[in-house]
């Protein structure tokens, strides 16, 4: 689909006392627009922010989509890592409800959550967590989540060093010293998430192989999600960023099918 010009507001927006609780919400002319949740990645470390994700984000809002790009505390700075990185995704997310009752318009029966990288485990922790901590998620419906090239597996992210010792950094220490912590956060110790699933993964990424979310997949479906894998030939770990590579009008176009259904 050909991008049409339209008009956008984008403010930011603070969604806890935090300096990095904030989020850049975008919003198109259109009234009661679906919401994309965007979490870059960075294997949850500073200094990598969400303008990351702004080439994108501006892209998305062109298509008619509301955008709610979010930061959250990186490994580096104060209280980040284990639990304030998860907590704030989720922090974050739920915000939208109060966007709304402050009077922004969009349609929280209609989200999701995308997350590059690092970003994608924390895509898929934040649209599973509700399942996995028997909570609802007040007033937002999150319809799929999407993870591209994501860390979904924190144990087997740890034994092949995705990262170098990321996940140790996150999680506060080894896997096998904090059980409890790895099955509170890594999305394959989460299944079933309960939530509509796109992977995307290239099979020439260097950064996260392909076989994490190969396994992903696998356990996912085999515990009853609905999920589908997409592997792009070629496809390295990087050009998901970028709004003119074939990754994103992948995304993009799976998006805006998605958006539409009844």
């Amino acid at each position: 689909m050909e991008k049409t010009e339209q008009r956008f507001t984008m403010q930011t927006v603070q969604y806890g006392a935090s300096a990095d609780q904030q989020a850049d919400l975008y919003l198109p002319a259109t009234p009661r627009p679906p919401v994309v949740c965007l979490l870059h990645g960075g294997f949850w470390r500073m200094p990598y922010g969400r303008d990351q994700m702004t080439a994108i984000a501006s892209d998305l809002v062109a298509h008619g989509l509301a955008v709610w790009n979010m930061e959250y505390r990186r490994l580096g700075a104060p209280q980040a890592g284990w639990a304030a990185t998860m907590d704030d995704v989720a922090a974050g997310i739920d915000y939208l409800a109060d966007l709304c009752v402050g009077g922004v318009d969009v349609d929280l029966d209609r989200v999701i959550v995308i997350g590059h990288s690092a970003g994608g485990h924390l895509a898929l922790w934040g649209a599973g967590r509700s399942h996995a901590r028997n909570t609802s998620l007040p007033g937002v419906h999150i319809r799929a989540v999407v993870g591209l090239a994501p860390v979904a597996d924190l144990a087997e992210a740890y034994v092949r060093k995705v990262g170098g010792e990321a996940v140790v950094e996150l999680l506060g220490g080894p896997p096998g010293l904090y059980p409890d912590r790895l099955r509170a956060a890594s999305p394959m110790e989460m299944l079933p998430l309960r939530v509509r699933q796109l992977i995307l993964h290239g099979t020439a990424d260097d950064a996260v192989p392909i076989e994490l979310s190969r396994g992903y997949a696998r356990a996912a479906e085999a515990a009853g999600d609905t999920v589908e894998i997409l592997e792009l030939p070629g496809t390295g770990h990087m050009e998901y960023l970028d709004p003119d590579s074939d990754a994103h009008a992948i995304l993009r176009r799976w998006l805006l099918a998605s958006m539409s259904e009844a």
